[in-house]
């Protein structure tokens, strides 16, 4: 509901409540009891400093009722009649009945819903016009206090810039104003960014009263409908170019807020609303345009319009608009700035996890993350599938302790030497060996759990080992989801401490999860409680999809992620979902060679047969050109057996395995060169070719594409 500060009190039935004596409203006494001696009021007390008060008449009331009168001093205490629109007589009651106040929303003006003689401005001012029964409008300054503050506290309320702005339109209409437009600078500078190019205003939000009855029974009166209801809605207009020199940028230099009566606003209204506009504007004390200054500079403008039918405005307004305005203007600033760092968050957590994952052979891969809050955007979480050689895949998620801009930096720096050492084809244990060596390089406080996994599609394997990471669950393809038996191992960073790993079974069709603490973690669940619920998650959601059907992959993680509850988001969370699809072993061909001249000859025919085995004889050819280039180069310098592998997927893969770690390298061959032009060959006719180190040498690889 929209919090209207201006406070009114229900008039009693049958009392004039624009009494131009201001003192005390007289009620209707009830007769007293039979034999029981009616009370007499207690005397009226004075301000102090004030002159001494006149004689008050006695009111008649089965409780005593005290009484106010005296001379009242400037700012919306003048004597009743005199005083401006804010103020408010104020008014004695018996203590019998106290009546209950009008809700603080929209308030009474002049001209309402029901016909009656026009009134003079005076009138229209001191409410001595309205029918009995009616309140008057606010004239007291506590009144505009009051207002003050419960709109500043609904612009601070805001935390990015359309709460901070709808909270100023909000909080400013029908209670202040009829209408507002706000204006802002296009672009919005940040902090003590200098802006360049000309200045541009551009209309941000406006707000109008809406043309609706009000209920009654919470005290808010109906909003009167105006005569010409477009009156103001053809108000403002996208964009403004303030011109320097100009009458618009004299007032927004001048940063106070004024009437658009006088010369240098009036003047400016046609700059900023547009040519022709200026004459919907009310005429008379009835606008009021105020600059909004940030902590630098005027970021822009807002214009508060009152309809020929209400109030205008007195010079009192000027200052409840430019407190407005400063507060609004502020709070646009911390908006600014926040949505800056936000999106320095925001970038940096994009750029520190994976932009989109492989495709390896063999495999499926989902993810998600999600932060700890909208106000903690970055964390240590990360996961990471990388491709391997043999078409492996390495699967990687970690967790550095805490969610905040120091967390993410050394978990870039984790994830980015697990990825070099993943280039190497170290196993599990000894990747995680030197991410516990590098982590302590980092600090001595930089902590982090991780788990590593490489998955092997031939051979239907996956070898992990982990450090102080929850372990991972694998829901096989009938339904049953089990939690992994690995080797907790210690946190990285902890240092002096042994890493093992397992090789266990990975099923065709079976999905391993991998996950951070943050998903199965919270101040109301422990660890093992968490885990054990997302094993329950993962069972329920296979039997939705039957028993030879395992769940897609996209849908399981978000079915993961339902299971958290409200108050289950105590930390960021990193999510990797890998579908073990496997290469069978009908797909796949395997032989040795040994390291001599006819070894080239017997890889082509090897290969031929396999091409013919598969209905590939299309690729024969070039095949057996490339596998001579790179079996020849494979030959020449290999001591051990040489291992040829050729793998048929979507793609058609050959592997060619040697005991040499130098990578070979394309290069351009000159005239008079004898070699040199293998891997050009290989280059021009491949789909894709690589070459990756390994432990025990290093594989050169190609693919190409099937007929």
């Amino acid at each position: 509901m929209t919090e209207h500060p201006t406070s009114f009190e229900r008039p009693q039935p049958g009392v004039d409540p624009t009494d131009p004596r201001g003192a005390l409203l007289r009620a209707p006494a009830p007769p007293p009891a039979q034999g029981v001696e009616a009370p007499t009021a207690l005397p009226v007390q004075a301000r102090s400093g004030d002159p001494a008060p006149e004689a008050a008449p006695v009111v008649q009331s089965s409780n005593s009722t005290t009484g106010r009168t005296g001379n009242h001093k400037d700012m919306g205490m003048n004597p009743a009649g005199t005083g401006p629109e804010h103020s408010q007589p104020a008014a004695a009651e018996p203590d019998t009945h106290r009546p209950r106040p009008v809700t603080d929303a929209v308030p009474v003006q002049p001209g309402g819903e029901d016909e009656r003689p026009p009134q003079s401005a005076d009138e229209r001012r001191t409410g001595q016009g309205l029918p009995p029964g009616r309140p008057t409008p606010m004239r007291r300054d506590g009144d505009r206090l009051r207002f003050v503050g419960a709109a500043t506290r609904r612009i601070a309320r805001g935390i990015d810039l359309d709460e901070i702005v709808m909270g100023l339109c909000r909080a400013t209409v029908p209670t202040f104003s009829d209408a507002i437009l706000v204006y802002l600078r296009d672009p919005l500078p940040v902090g003590d960014e200098r802006p360049t190019g000309p200045l541009v205003l551009r209309l941000r939000r406006s707000d109008r009263i809406p043309q609706q009855e009000r209920d009654l029974e919470d005290g808010i009166l109906p909003v009167p409908v105006p005569e010409n209801p477009t009156e103001l809605d053809a108000l403002g207009t996208e964009l403004c170019e303030v011109q320097p020199g100009s009458a618009l940028a004299e007032v927004l230099r001048g940063v106070r807020p004024v009437f658009t009566d006088t010369p240098a606003a009036h003047a400016a209204l046609p700059e900023l609303l547009g040519e022709g506009c200026e004459f919907a504007v009310p005429s008379g004390r009835r606008a009021i345009l105020a600059p909004l200054r940030g902590r630098r500079r005027v970021i822009g403008a807002a214009l508060f319009l009152r309809r020929p039918d209400r109030v205008p405005f007195d010079p009192d307004d000027l200052l409840v608009a430019a407190q407005l305005a400063t507060h609004s203007a502020l709070g646009i600033d911390k908006a600014v700035l926040y949505g800056r760092e936000a999106y320095i968050a925001d970038e940096l957590q994009r750029t520190m996890l994976p932009e989109t994952l492989p495709r390896p052979t063999g495999v499926r891969l989902a993810s998600r993350y999600l932060p700890a809050a909208e106000t903690a955007r970055v964390g240590g979480d990360w996961y990471d599938a990388i491709p391997l050689p043999g078409s492996r895949v390495a699967l990687v998620v970690g967790d550095v302790m805490g969610h905040s801009m120091t967390s993410a930096a050394i978990m870039g720096q984790l994830r980015t030497t697990a990825q070099t050492l993943a280039g190497l084809d170290l196993p599990p244990q000894e990747v995680l060996h030197h991410l516990d060596e590098q982590a302590q390089r980092l600090g001595t406080d930089r902590m982090a759990t991780c788990l590593y996994a490489v998955y092997d599609p031939v051979s239907h394997r996956i070898t992990i080992a982990n450090a102080g990471h929850p372990p991972p669950v694998l829901l096989h393809l009938g339904g049953r989801a089990e939690v992994l038996r690995v080797p907790p191992g210690a946190p990285i960073g902890v240092g002096g401490v042994d890493f093992e790993a397992v090789e266990l079974d990975a099923p065709a069709g079976a999905t391993l999860l991998l996950y951070t603490d943050g998903l199965v973690e919270s101040r109301l669940r422990d660890v093992w409680t968490g885990i054990e619920q997302l094993r329950e998650k993962l069972a329920a959601t296979a039997q939705l999809t039957g028993p030879d059907h395992p769940p897609p992959l996209e849908a399981l993680c978000d079915e993961v992620l339902d299971m958290l509850g409200p108050g289950d988001r105590d930390d960021d969370i990193a999510l990797l979902a890998a579908r073990f699809d496997g290469i069978a072993p009908s797909d796949v061909a395997y032989w040795f060679l040994e390291p001599e001249d006819a070894a080239p000859g017997r890889a082509r025919r090897l290969a031929r047969r396999a091409l013919s085995r598969w209905d590939m004889e299309d690729l024969t050819d070039s095949v057996e050109l490339l596998v001579s280039e790179v079996v020849t180069n494979a030959v020449r310098y290999a001591t051990r057996p040489v291992t040829l592998r050729l793998l048929r997927t979507d793609v058609l893969r050959c592997e060619v395995g040697d005991d040499v770690p130098q990578l070979p390298r394309l290069r351009q061959a000159r005239a008079t060169d004898e070699g040199g032009r293998g891997l050009y060959l290989v280059n021009r006719l491949a789909r894709r070719w690589g070459a990756t180190r390994l432990s025990t040498g290093k594989v050169v690889w190609f693919e190409l594409n099937r007929g």
